[in-house]
């Protein structure tokens, strides 16, 4: 005969797993404003700024900065990985691929 499952401790199990994954995403959210240099913006200028962006429907502007987002990890990647590793955070290119690094998504 099967034990039958504990719910509960399946249950505690993913809020905590769920805790853990708020917790680490608001770290890193944290890290990228220091890493920006956004942490010398006031809140209230940070804020606003984040609401503009996220209310903004027009896609040449999300683009751009998606585009310019790229370039900003690929030149910290560059500057903090040693030659070997130089690559937009570790997605492997194809010898002879056509397709850049910096024509993924950009939705991370």
């Amino acid at each position: 005969m099967r034990k039958p499952r504990d719910f509960d401790a399946e249950l505690k199990a993913l809020e905590d797993k769920a805790r853990e994954l708020k917790t680490r995403k608001v770290q890193q959210l944290g890290e990228l404003v220091i890493a920006t240099g956004a942490d010398q913006l006031s809140p209230d200028e940070l804020v606003g700024a984040l609401v503009a962006i996220a209310e903004t429907k027009d896609t040449a502007k999300r683009e751009a900065w998606a585009k310019r987002g790229v370039m900003f990890f690929e030149s910290r990647s560059r500057r903090n990985a040693p030659a070997s590793q130089r690559n937009l955070r570790g997605a492997p290119v194809q010898p002879g691929s056509s397709q850049s690094p910096a024509s993924g998504s950009g939705s991370q």
